[in-house]
């Protein structure tokens, strides 16, 4: 039967007139729209370019190997959406939403039961526009990553966009992970930071290595993570950061605070860059398309602090990049560091050096600054940049120490206890309490004469007096004199144990 006959047969159908690559030509199908969803015989497709009312190019979603020049189309009238309700915690999923392994206990597995399972099922579009100006609120409540170099100078708060930016193997995925695993600390569901952690172009062996840590980590029950790995196709691996946004949303609509991470956007742009060529759209720089820009920029704004009369929700994003040699000048970095709202630069030399996580503080930011950050940590914490800064610029002269002057000595050795004060190994977060303390001691030089052995010890002592005596400040108020005199008669106690 010729394609002629097909189409008199079939006159409510289109055809495909041309299939490769995970794309396809779709004709007779004038009605089509952008985002509308096509069927296939056995699977669907989705319209991402129109050229006319003849020529309809459509992704593949699925086994591209099923679909073949002459099979019958037809639209559905329905755009891409994911299916969500409170089991999607503890899930791992395809971009789809689709299950790839038998789900963990969530978070709300004791409360469930069909009634409110299905009162609380939802079927969301997976590419939206973001929340305009007014549903929205200026970022000041915290989020706590643990780790000390960035709760201390490089704050996040709920709603905010931070880069992660770096080499390759410098420990990106280590402190989206360490995030993750610090919000481990409520015991009300709802109290949880609902976590997402999208992994697109991975290998699926890295993707499982992860899994088994935030099951170790009991941190699986509050995080759904959504996978398309580096052996799935281009359309699946595009598509996986605005899955992961949708399902992130969900809980911030709830009114409830939610934290999405994208591992990482470099491979996202590398796949639309994919697509794009074998749309035949004209290439531009580093032959991506013209609208990588948009693509990116239409993501990370749904990143968002919603106002009481929205429900008060957050949806914090942490997109991650992979730099090259340190280039973040870089096409794909420059664009997201446009959009964001900071950026914590890991350097690949520091990490060498064994500083780790290998945060080059000169250049990061965060550019919701300390309204993010909680009163007490704030006033310990306001110089630190400082004394890092002073410790960089007389670090040369540190060969000839013995021709110093005693300021220059100062600065070396006062540099030198932060520096090891800020080391901290992955899985291993701090409380709050913890942090003051630690920053408090080396702002005031208390850990000066200390070597970088018994900075270790006193650290790992002053954590285990926190978490055994159940410490805790005052987050909204700045410290008085009682607690600054309690804070020094801890560090004096812990330094005495070590020098005995």
């Amino acid at each position: 039967m010729s394609i002629q006959d097909f189409n008199i047969i079939n006159s409510n159908n289109g055809y495909v007139s041309s299939v490769a690559d995970g794309v396809c030509t779709i004709k007779l199908l004038p009605d089509l729209r952008i985002g509308e969803l096509v069927s296939f015989s056995s699977l669907t497709g989705l319209v991402i370019s129109i050229e006319g009312s003849d020529n309809v190019k459509a992704l593949i979603l699925g086994d591209e190997t099923l679909v073949h020049e002459g099979d019958s189309v037809s639209g559905t009238s329905e755009f891409l959406n994911v299916g969500i309700n409170l089991d999607i915690l503890g899930s791992v999923v395809d971009p789809l939403g689709n299950h790839l392994i038998d789900r963990s206990k969530g978070v709300y597995d004791d409360f469930l039961n069909e009634e409110n399972l299905e009162l609380l099922n939802q079927t969301k579009k997976i590419d939206i526009k973001a929340p305009g100006i007014l549903p929205r609120l200026s970022v000041k409540e915290p989020l706590y990553t643990g780790i000390l170099a960035i709760d201390s100078m490089i704050p996040i708060g709920r709603g905010q966009r931070e880069l992660i930016i770096g080499d390759r193997k410098t420990g990106k995925t280590a402190i989206a992970l360490d995030t993750i695993i610090n919000q481990n600390s409520s015991k009300e569901p709802s109290n949880f930071v609902k976590c997402v952690y999208v992994a697109t172009g991975q290998k699926k062996s890295s993707i499982a290595l992860l899994v088994k840590t935030l099951l170790k980590y009991d941190a699986l029950k509050y995080t759904t993570v959504v996978v398309s790995s580096a052996s799935d196709s281009a359309n699946l691996q595009y598509l996986s950061v605005y899955s992961g946004c949708t399902i992130a949303e969900y809980w911030r609509d709830m009114g409830e605070h939610s934290l999405v991470i994208y591992d990482d956007l470099t491979k996202h742009a590398v796949s639309y860059r994919q697509i794009s060529l074998l749309l035949r759209r004209s290439p531009g720089r580093e032959a991506y398309p013209g609208d990588i820009f948009y693509a990116h920029s239409r993501l990370l704004e749904r990143a968002s602090k919603l106002n009481a009369n929205y429900g008060a929700g957050s949806l914090t994003a942490l997109p991650i990049i992979e730099t090259q040699s340190n280039d973040v000048s870089a096409y794909i970095p420059t664009n997201v560091i446009s959009i964001t709202d900071g950026q914590i630069v890991l350097d690949n030399s520091l990490f060498n050096q064994g500083i780790r996580p290998a945060i080059n503080v000169g250049l990061s930011v965060s550019r919701v600054g300390s309204s993010a950050q909680p009163a007490p940590v704030k006033q310990v914490a306001g110089s630190l940049k400082l004394e890092l800064a002073q410790y960089r610029e007389v670090l040369i002269f540190e060969k000839v120490s013995s021709d110093l002057d005693d300021i220059t000595k100062l600065k070396l050795k006062r540099g030198k206890a932060i520096v090891n004060l800020l080391k901290q190994d992955q899985f291993s977060t701090l409380s709050v309490a913890s942090q003051v303390i630690l920053i408090y001691a080396g702002i005031k030089g208390l850990l000066d004469s200390f070597t970088s052995k018994q900075i270790e010890v006193f650290k790992v002592n002053v954590i285990n007096f926190v978490k055994e005596s159940d410490l805790e400040f005052d987050l909204l108020s700045k410290l008085g004199d009682s607690e600054q005199i309690l804070i020094e008669n801890i560090i004096s106690h812990v330094s005495e144990a070590i020098s005995r």
